[in-house]
């Protein structure tokens, strides 16, 4: 069972690790819908999770299916502490009380959530351990780690946390999926990519990121244009390493975000000034070409640029398929 499922790189990982998905929520209709393309046969439930919980997970599923594993990506929220340990009723109203809620219905007996590396020092690290405590108290040993989608046969230095919970009656430790020792870059993503709709730079921007080389970003410019380009940002402190970014073809690229071109966080191609196209983004998440996005180009990305890496997604379904055939035999 997914939860906050996308555009289907979690889901589409997961089923290449050997799992069969028997129900996936998605309150986006775009994204929503390309699941179906993708996979007509996938029970969809195009719903908003709160509505989902209320009625009971197992109102959309079939009779008498029980689930071994419960996998998503819920949004962070903030909780508010009242200086107690806090319990599952107490973060009702986040995305996390949700997935929670849905643990306990199914009781499975492992699930997998993942999140933005932020998490683990959102509030101090609080908002975590509230996390772990409430699973804890619902019957689950739980581990979490930082874990790199580029060790994990991603040319992209994308980092995600990683929160498994096993059934405290599975006796079987959860181990983290080993590092691969190839490491892909830029170029090994995008050979022989399908064209595809992009997005362009209005010239303004074209002319600055023409004056960087692959691998630079905005040091390399000379410093009355970096100071023009870069505003405000220019005497903030920081690296930000992210602007005027031109992405060589020997790194794994940087963590794509859901727009191609936003100043911040820029990931201009290695040999044209051009941001990558929406292949070309699909390519560096590791999707397969023939994976169809649906909606407009700006949804497109959206949904690429929010997926979990389809490669990262398998790595970490496998260690997950480990315990479940250990706990069988």
């Amino acid at each position: 069972m997914e939860l906050f499922a996308g555009a289907g790189g979690l889901a589409l990982g997961l089923e290449l690790a050997g799992f069969h998905a028997k129900g996936l929520v998605e309150i986006d209709k775009y994204a929503a819908q390309t699941l179906r393309v993708n996979r007509p046969k996938w029970n969809i439930i195009e719903e908003d999770i709160v509505k989902v919980s209320e009625n009971g997970i197992k109102h959309y599923l079939p009779q008498n299916c029980e689930i071994d594993f419960v996998s998503g990506g819920y949004p962070c929220q903030a909780f508010s502490y009242a200086g107690h340990k806090l319990g599952l009723d107490d973060v009702r109203g986040t995305m996390f009380f949700y997935f929670a809620k849905v643990i306990k219905d199914l009781n499975p007996k492992v699930f997998l959530a993942e999140n933005g590396k932020g998490l683990t020092t959102h509030d101090d690290g609080k908002t975590l351990q509230t996390m772990i405590s409430i699973y804890e108290n619902m019957g689950y040993n739980v581990t979490w780690n930082i874990l790199n989608s580029n060790d994990y046969g991603v040319a992209q230095k994308r980092e995600r946390v990683v929160i498994i919970g096993v059934r405290n009656d599975i006796n079987t430790q959860y181990r983290l999926p080993k590092e691969y020792d190839y490491k892909p870059v830029l170029k090994d993503a995008l050979k022989n990519v399908p064209k595809s709709n992009g997005e362009t730079y209005p010239d303004k921007k074209r002319k600055v990121l023409e004056l960087v080389p692959a691998g630079g970003y905005w040091r390399n410019l000379p410093e009355d244009i970096a100071k023009e380009y870069m505003g405000k940002s220019y005497y903030s402190g920081g690296g930000r390493t992210g602007m005027a970014r031109r992405i060589s073809w020997n790194e794994p690229c940087l963590t794509l975000t859901c727009s191609p071109a936003q100043k911040q966080t820029e990931r201009c191609h290695p040999e044209e000034t051009r941001p990558f196209t929406v292949r070309e983004y699909a390519r560096i998440q590791s999707f397969p070409d023939d994976w169809e996005f649906s909606g407009s180009m700006g949804q497109q990305y959206k949904q690429i640029g929010n997926a979990v890496p389809v490669q990262f997604a398998k790595a970490v379904g496998l260690s997950i398929i480990d315990i479940l055939n250990k706990e069988e035999d």
